[in-house]
């Protein structure tokens, strides 16, 4: 655990205290277990690798009773930040998908100076306003679980079957990763965190513009919505090719500033390290 100005933050570690470091990020649904087998790889090269439960999963907690319990994108790249100094990290590089994705181009685009390097699962995850128009019908169609969160049958869905309600989220985003049960239990168990519902609620709420964010962030969050800032720092971005998101990789995005590569993952879909744990690997030791 480590202590940061909001959180108790849990954290799993590896590796020789006093080498490089590279912290990972999950997402939502999943916990540290999905970089279960990219840490060895990472380990075996000599790199000490930093493995946080994201607010609302784990051990993980706030350290005051009354804080909101927000998920949106300016707390969890502040959350990073945050680790990263409390933990006196040297310049690490910070990987991650989905919110972990998030919370790492957050991180790396208001404070490039604190890493070596990004990797990020489907390339800038920074979010602008609230959408008002709507999508093509087969992407508001994928988007159901958000709009379902809104409302109040969702957080009863939540609060009485969130491994349920996960489990079939695993299963949409993809389709070709066939995971037993026993590897979902693993990451379910981080699901039971008492802030998780919270959480995730104010996470798909705060994205639609229907709940106000963390009052002592408002300025970050402004400045991302609304400047969409890039990102001076070198990365790579993996883009899975199956199932509800499938991504080709751009030619090239502006928004990377730095030294930037784009991947494709052929049959990969949305929980890249525990589907491709050796191509996540490759492109962090790439950056090192």
């Amino acid at each position: 655990m480590v202590a940061t100005p909001r959180l108790a933050l849990a954290y799993e570690e590896h590796g020789p205290a006093t080498a490089r470091p590279v912290v990972l990020l999950h997402g939502f649904p999943y916990s540290p277990r999905s970089y279960d087998q990219v840490v060895p790889l990472l380990v075996e090269r000599g790199l000490r690798v930093i493995v946080p439960y994201l607010r609302g999963f784990g051990p993980t907690r706030f350290h005051h009773p009354q804080a909101l319990r927000s998920g949106e994108q300016a707390v969890l790249g502040t959350d990073l930040i945050d680790l990263v100094e409390a933990l006196g990290l040297n310049q690490p590089v910070v990987a991650g998908y989905d919110w972990g994705g998030r919370a790492a181009c957050v991180a790396a685009a208001v404070r490039p100076e604190l890493f070596r390097g990004l990797v990020t699962g489907g390339g800038y995850n920074l979010f602008g306003p609230p959408a008002t128009e709507p999508l093509a019908p087969e992407m508001e169609h994928v988007l159901w679980y958000q709009y379902y969160l809104h409302t109040e049958r969702g957080r009863a869905m939540l609060e009485a079957n969130r491994r349920g309600f996960c489990r079939l989220l695993w299963r949409l985003w993809s389709p070709l990763w066939r995971f037993t049960e026993e590897t979902f239990a693993q990451s379910a168990e981080a699901f039971d965190c008492p802030d998780f519902v919270d959480v995730v609620l104010h996470s798909y709420r705060h994205r639609s513009g229907l709940v106000a964010g963390d009052p002592s962030l408002r300025d970050l969050a402004t400045r991302l919505e609304r400047d969409q800032p890039r990102i001076a720092v070198p990365a790579i971005a993996l883009y899975g090719g199956a199932g509800a998101f499938p991504m080709a990789p751009p030619d090239r995005d502006e928004r990377f500033v730095a030294q930037w590569e784009a991947r494709a993952l052929p049959g990969i879909g949305h929980n890249l390290p525990q589907e491709a744990p050796e191509a996540v690997a490759a492109a962090i030791l790439s950056l090192i």
